[in-house]
């Protein structure tokens, strides 16, 4: 038989709600850890005296009694654990588990039996519901009732808030009225605060940042009573959950914070943190109000009865002691400063995050304690408005995520290591550029969830090559065409040598109505605006052969049915992702024997597409262009011969053989020379000129 046996949703009920956890028997004692609250319930197995087996409402349950008249009661077992169970504690707690029935009648009468802090309401002799008298708030009495409220719970739906009890008058001669002895009963157990007798000790005018004011502290035996000009608040020692003791960056100051559960309220107010500020320098002298007998008796030397030092060391000293809680302090954790903590904000409010050994904590505005074991990943995000500062978001097992955010950088290597220290899952959604951590240069790359990313931008970049493969003969021709270097150092010196030639022929004949003529036709050129070449893209050859996928893409096509049968409604986006975790966990083998098939497609492809090159495939676009370019010059060709005859039979026909219309006629075969290698547009402005200016010639030459 094992040493120890171990169940998993386990459930508790706390004040009207199903907590559940981890429950774990021992040799030496009984474990059950809260799963929520992190609260841990350890009986030792020498204490224990009954264990019951009953059938509950979420299964069946154990309901275990000890000799100190506490009574703790798990749910959530199977049929099957009974004889499991059983044989374990027969064999190491020499305790028998033995079946209960409860009474499932429905009767409203019955007998009331006091059992520890059980009330236990009993119909012909079997439980039918039984009362934790720890949950009672207030006992009211009337002429034959017993009225119980119980303390509320904000994390239920429904809440019980009170039971009535008829508690019928006594036949007997006693003189006790059983009215009282049944409200006094459940008094003595029930979790009932009354400020009888002398505190043990008061703090005055203590600091408190939640809620916020200055409080008296006044200590008593169970209870912690908070006494301020507007609000009272008395704090159950049974509520306090843990003790912080925290050092201030400022190394001048300290935190001292009391986690609750449940909370103490203030209207809608909720606070679950008890938070004061103490200053290092601040000195006490405290007398406790009791005998030194009885303080030795009690606190078996945990505290005297005259004490002195640091305020903060006695609050905490004390509050240690009456609540029998450790304090928890920061661990090894040193920031770039030196400090324990690191200055961040959350919900747009400065504060501290102090990295401890089981968990972070934030203080103050509003606090917040994550442990380790609920926390699910953590995540380092480059902060959103400055490269100087960096994001730590932090995720729990339940969905909720919290933003620490205005880090400094440099506080980043530290962090760092603190996590991977604690073996918290790092999960680096996006940031892998190192742009604003100049100096970390492995800032968002040493995650090991890092390599499902790295899958999809492989993805991204296949997709480009595709892309670029497809449009490869299209971005050469544009090149080509729009690529054009001498282009604006060409048009400047045409139209300097025009400017030129105009002068010059105006220097020769003094005629300024040749300078009148010549003009406009400069002017077209730039009355005539060019437009913007439009890039001709090419149409895909749908004929052509498909480019070949990668391993990663073969072994997804073939899994993508498997991931979605498997994870019903699941998103396109979440099955990439899956995909990249399940490819990052495949054996080398398999990996292989997909990037064998991979391998094998590409030579096909090369092969097919070296058949189809071969048969003509693709070329037509590229006949389709060069026929198209050299129709255009054989157009221009022809107009440069047709216009250069008219002006010579517009010569002969006159007789006029002058200077100018030489020169224009020239010039204008000088400037075409020139052109041969302009684009389109280029050459269309050059014709209009060929075409509009020989009658300006005539008409010069008839004058």
């Amino acid at each position: 038989m094992n040493d120890t046996l171990e169940f998993n949703e386990i459930y508790q009920e706390v004040k009207g709600s199903w907590n559940d956890g981890r429950l774990r028997f021992s040799k030496q004692t009984v474990v059950y850890k809260n799963s929520k609250t992190g609260k841990v319930d350890s009986i030792p197995v020498p204490e224990l005296t009954q264990a019951q087996w009953r059938r509950v409402c979420l299964g069946h349950g154990i309901k275990l009694c000890t000799s100190t008249g506490n009574i703790y009661k798990y749910d959530g077992f199977k049929d099957t654990d009974f004889e499991k169970i059983s044989e374990y504690f027969k064999a190491n707690y020499k305790v028998e588990l033995f079946e209960k029935d409860m009474c499932v009648k429905g009767w409203n009468w019955g007998t009331a039996k006091f059992n520890g802090p059980l009330l236990s309401f009993e119909v012909n002799e079997s439980p039918a519901f039984e009362i934790p008298l720890t949950s009672v708030s207030q006992c009211a009495t009337g002429k034959n009732e017993v009225t119980v409220e119980f303390h509320q719970n904000d994390d239920t739906e429904v809440s019980l808030m009170e039971v009535r009890f008829y508690v019928p008058p006594s036949t007997g001669d006693e003189g006790s009225d059983p009215v009282e002895a049944f409200a006094q009963n459940i008094l003595s157990k029930a979790d009932v605060i009354q400020a009888t007798g002398d505190a043990v000790c008061i703090f005055r005018e203590l600091q408190c940042l939640t809620p916020r004011g200055r409080y008296d502290i006044r200590i008593y035996p169970t209870f912690l009573h908070l006494h301020g000009k507007t609000f009272d608040y008395k704090i159950p020692y049974t509520t306090v959950l843990r003790l912080f003791l925290l050092p201030h960056k400022d190394q001048r100051q300290m935190f001292f914070v009391i986690s609750l559960d449940p909370p103490i309220k203030q209207g809608q107010t909720r606070y679950h943190f008890l938070i004061l500020l103490f200053s290092k320098e601040e000195d006490i002298n405290l007398t406790l109000n009791m005998k030194e007998d009885e303080v030795e008796r009690r606190f078996e030397g945990k505290l005297h009865k005259n004490m002195s030092g640091s305020l903060y060391e006695m609050v905490s000293r004390v509050m240690k002691a009456l609540v029998n809680r450790k304090i928890t302090v920061p661990g090894n954790f040193q920031g770039h400063s030196g400090a324990q903590c690191i200055t961040c904000s959350y919900k747009a409010s400065s504060g501290l995050l102090y990295p401890l050994e089981r968990g972070f904590i934030y203080v103050h505005k509003p606090p917040v304690h994550l442990r380790f074991d609920e926390i699910a990943c953590v995540n380092f995000a480059r902060g959103t408005t400055t490269t100087r500062s960096f994001d730590f978001e932090i995720e729990t097992k339940q969905g909720n995520q919290y933003t620490f955010s205005s880090i400094e950088r440099e506080e980043y290597g530290k962090l760092f290591d603190f996590v991977n220290a604690k073996k918290l899952s790092i999960k680096n959604r996006g940031f892998k550029e190192k742009k604003g951590m100049k100096g970390n240069d492995n800032m968002y790359s040493d995650s090991d969830d890092d390599q499902h990313d790295a899958y999809l931008e492989r993805m991204k970049e296949e997709g480009k090559i595709r892309e670029e493969a497809n449009d490869s003969d299209d971005s050469e021709g544009e090149s080509d065409e729009s690529f054009n270097p001498g282009e604006e150092d060409d048009e400047i010196a045409e139209e300097y040598d025009s400017k030129a030639s105009a002068s010059e022929s105006s220097a020769d004949d003094g005629d300024s109505d040749g300078d009148r003529k010549k003009k406009p036709a400069k002017k077209a050129k730039f009355v005539k605006e060019r437009k913007p070449r439009k890039k001709e893209k090419k149409a895909k050859d749908s004929s052509a052969p498909k480019r070949p996928m990668s391993a990663y893409m073969l072994w997804l096509n073939s899994s993508r049915d498997r991931i979605k049968s498997e994870n019903p409604g699941i998103s396109i986006t979440e099955i990439s992702k899956k995909a990249g975790e399940m490819w990052k966990q495949l054996s080398k083998e398999k990996k292989e024997e997909w990037e064998a098939k991979a391998e094998e497609a590409k030579k096909e492809y090369d092969r097919v597409m070296r058949d189809y090159k071969e048969s003509g495939g693709g070329s037509s676009g590229s006949s389709k262009k060069e026929r198209k370019k050299k129709g255009g010059k054989n157009e221009e060709k022809r107009k440069r011969k047709s216009g250069g005859g008219r002006e010579k039979e517009k010569e002969r026909a006159t007789g006029n053989d002058s200077f100018k219309s030489r020169e224009f006629i020239s010039s204008e075969e000088s400037s075409s020379e020139s052109d041969k290698g302009k684009g389109r547009k280029r050459k269309g402005s050059d014709e209009e000129e060929v075409v509009t200016t020989p009658p300006s010639s005539e008409e010069s030459g008839s004058d």
